[in-house]
Parts: C-alpha cells; sequence; structure tokens
C-alpha cells in the first residue's frame, strides 16, 4: 500500500490506481485527423483553409477588438447574429451561431438525438461526422457515394428506418467535391419522414458555380425539417477564429442555441464576423473566391489532362481516388514539400492554394501516373 494525504491525515491507497472507465463510444471514437502543419517552406494543401491573408477591414476589427479581450463576449453574439440574419434574408431567431460549423452541427445533434438514434450520413464524408454522431449518443449508418465522388440519395432514403432521427448531407461533399443536384434533393426529402432532421451542411457554398446546385434558403423555408449548415471558415478566411453558424426554423433554433457552449464565440471572431459581412470585404472576398475557383478549374483539368479521373469538384479542393496507394504518396508528397490530406485506402484531398503550390503538387502528380 503506498501513503497519500487527504484532508490533513495520512490515509493508505492501493498500489495500482484506480481507472475510471470512460464511455464506450468515447473510448471507440476514431481520432480527428488535422492538415498536417508545414516546416520551413512546405506547401500546405491539406486544411482546405483559404491561403489569402485576412481582409484588411477584418484585421483592423481584430486588432480593435484585441484590447478588450479581458471582458466576456456577448454570451448570445446578438450583433453577429443580425449580421448573419441580414445577409442571408432571415430573421435573427433562425441563426444560431458557434464555434465553427463542427461544433453548431454538435449541438444541432444534441438537441435532437437520443441514446440509440440512428444517423444516417454519406461515406466517405466529413471526418468529424462519425465523431460527432458517437459523443451525442447516437448510431451511425454510413452509405457509400458513387464511384465518381457523388451522394447517393436513393440509398440513403432506403436507409432511413424508424430509429432514423439526422440525415447528414454535404453539398459540396467533403472531400470528393460534386454537389448534391437541386431535384435530387427535393426527391429525397419527399420521401423522408417530416419528423427526421435533414442537415444540409454548405461548408463551401460559396466556392460553388453549378447551376443544378440547390437553394438552400428556398429548401429551408418550404421544409421545416430541414437545418442549413454554413461557416465563416473557409471562403471567409476565418479558420483561425471559428465562426460556424446554422440556419433552421425558430422552434428548432431554439433547441439548438439551448444546447450550446455558452460564450461559444469569442470576442475577436464576433467583430471578425461582423467586419467579414460588411459590404467592403464581401467584395473583397468574392475576388479572392473566383481566383480559387478559376486555379480550381486549372487544376482540375491539368489533372485530367495528366489522365486522372477527378470528381466534378465544387469546393476549394479536389480528389484523387488513389485507394491503397494513396499512404505511400501523400508521404511522398510531404517529403517533396507539398502537404495534402491523406484518407488512408480512400484517396487524397488536395486544397487549393497558391499557384505555386499547385504547380508543386502538379509537377508531382504527373509522375505518379
Amino acid at each position: 500500500m503506498t501513503a497519500w494525504w487527504h484532508d490533513g491525515a495520512v490515509e493508505t491507497a492501493p498500489d495500482t490506481p484506480v481507472t475510471v472507465p470512460l464511455r464506450a463510444a468515447v473510448a471507440a471514437l476514431p481520432a480527428y485527423v488535422p492538415g498536417a502543419r508545414p516546416s520551413g517552406t512546405a506547401h500546405k494543401l491539406s486544411s482546405n483553409e483559404n491561403p489569402y491573408p485576412p481582409l484588411p477591414s477584418v484585421l483592423a476589427a481584430i486588432q480593435s477588438a484585441a484590447s478588450e479581450v479581458n471582458r466576456y463576449p456577448d454570451m448570445y453574439a446578438t450583433e453577429l447574429v443580425e449580421a448573419i440574419a441580414a445577409h442571408v434574408g432571415l430573421a435573427a431567431d433562425q441563426v444560431v451561431v458557434g464555434n465553427g460549423s463542427v461544433a453548431v452541427l454538435h449541438h444541432v445533434l444534441e438537441a435532437v438525438v437520443e441514446p440509440g438514434d440512428e444517423v444516417v450520413f454519406p461515406w466517405r464524408s466529413f471526418e468529424a461526422y462519425p465523431i460527432i454522431t458517437a459523443v451525442a449518443g447516437g448510431s451511425a449508418v454510413t452509405v457509400p457515394v458513387t464511384a465518381d465522388g457523388r451522394l447517393d440519395l436513393p440509398a440513403m432514403a432506403a436507409a432511413v428506418t424508424e430509429r432514423t432521427r439526422v440525415v447528414l448531407v454535404c453539398t459540396p461533399n467533403n472531400p470528393t467535391g460534386p454537389v448534391v443536384p437541386a431535384d435530387d434533393l427535393e426527391t429525397f426529402l419527399a420521401s423522408v419522414r417530416r419528423d427526421v432532421l435533414v442537415v444540409v451542411d454548405e461548408a463551401y457554398l460559396e466556392f460553388v458555380r453549378a447551376p443544378e446546385a440547390p437553394d438552400a434558403l428556398d429548401v429551408l423555408r418550404r421544409h421545416p425539417n430541414v437545418v442549413v449548415l454554413r461557416t465563416l471558415s473557409k471562403a471567409y478566411g476565418l479558420a483561425g477564429l471559428r465562426v460556424g453558424y446554422a440556419l433552421a426554423a425558430p422552434r428548432l433554433a431554439a433547441g439548438i442555441r439551448a444546447t450550446s457552449t455558452p460564450f461559444g464565440v469569442n470576442h475577436l471572431a464576433q467583430r471578425a464576423g461582423i467586419a467579414a459581412l460588411q459590404a467592403p470585404a464581401l467584395a473583397e472576398m468574392t475576388a479572392h473566391v473566383e481566383a480559387l475557383v478559376a486555379e480550381r478549374t486549372r487544376v482540375r483539368d491539368a489533372l485530367r489532362e495528366q489522365g486522372w479521373e477527378v470528381p466534378d469538384t465544387q469546393a476549394n479542393f479536389v480528389w484523387l481516388a488513389l485507394g491503397e496507394r494513396t499512404a505511400g504518396l501523400a508521404a511522398e508528397a510531404a517529403a517533396a514539400g507539398v502537404l495534402v490530406r491523406p484518407f488512408a485506402g480512400d484517396g487524397m484531398r488536395v486544397s487549393i492554394g497558391e499557384v505555386a503550390a499547385n504547380d508543386a503538387f502538379l509537377a508531382l502528380a504527373a509522375t505518379w501516373r
């Protein structure tokens, strides 16, 4: 036995420490794998970040707010919520903000998922989906994407059972890139029970140029069981500050808000988000996005010319289905100074970055054919 102190008295404790058990679902969680951090002159194409530096007006707002960080932020992010509501054309009571769209999705599931409820989502899709589902106490039901990286909505509809509580629809799909066509989404929604929550995850909305893409706000207005997820991390360049939001019917929004972490969006993030949604910043952001979309097209076309089959990506990344070659080629890319995001056994997602970074990746990809 080992002596130890407790409230001024010496007690004894077993030499073998007591192990506090984790929830089974938590112990079994897959690890979320972030994009690799660059060192030296490496090109980071692993995290779907906006490669442009913060916009001047946004940076000024951050710098101004820095002098106030000794105070708690507005718990309800009132001004930010109002700015988002004005931006999308909805009422403020339909907007819920959080520490990135990942955190907001977690709050969505906390609001509606009971232990054992099923959450249906495509696979491969956003890596956080199975983690968030398990933490919320749900049971994951995965539906394979098609060979060209698209969501198989008929198969997802067929996977819905009496136990299904939520369906996650990622459009454009991360990591493969295609959007869900509007007609397909309407057919899917018509086939799903009204008490099943359908989350339309639009983290890459601003990069979409496909005419068949759905108007998620119109879908939301007509389907009260839909929640739309968006973020300011990607196109708006606020990945380091984490601002995401959900759009929902007022009753659902109130439930999601009730589960949210108090003060979940910090003061700097709130002020930066408000600045990013003002007209001068929006104009600059749009110009940056257009440049990235043009680069996306150039990279995709160049890969196809090399002989690769590349899905019709509508996000700020491209996807190569490399199968068992994925890990080895990703390591080779890292050794050459190009960091990509491998999904072992499936494929490689490569973010669109600066022209020099994209060129470096294209040169590598040409040697892999």
